[in-house]
């Protein structure tokens, strides 16, 4: 099994920054990508990035290209989501997935969830 722990979640003011972490632990060696969605109250899970461990690939949802970034760290098996310019409309939990392939926006597709970590955008 994998386990991922999401942290960096919190309360922002409108134009600032947030980096968030998602750390896999247990059969991480499994996971060939990660992937970061977002749940806002009374809406569907969305598709935020993902990234590929070995290769770094990347692919940002187009509504957020240019704010938000994904990157890891292998070492430390953490992926990272920085988002930048945040708007009141970028409050949600997020939640990081790994998977065994590269499902990109395919949520259904992802293997393993964390636990999602709030953050909050005041105007």
């Amino acid at each position: 099994q994998v386990q991922l722990v999401e942290s960096g979640g919190g309360l922002v003011q409108a134009g600032g920054s947030v980096r968030l972490s998602c750390a896999a632990s247990g059969r991480s060696f499994s996971v060939y990508a990660m992937g970061w969605f977002r749940q806002a109250p009374g809406k569907e899970r969305e598709y935020v990035a993902s990234i590929v461990w070995s290769g770094g690939n990347t692919y940002v949802a187009d509504s957020m290209k240019g704010r938000f970034t994904i990157s890891r760290d292998n070492a430390k098996n953490t992926a990272y989501l920085q988002m930048n310019s945040l708007k009141p409309e970028d409050t949600a939990v997020y939640y990081c997935a790994g998977a065994k392939t590269w499902p990109m926006w395919l949520k259904n597709e992802y293997d393993y969830w964390g636990q999602g970590t709030q953050v909050t955008v005041s105007s």
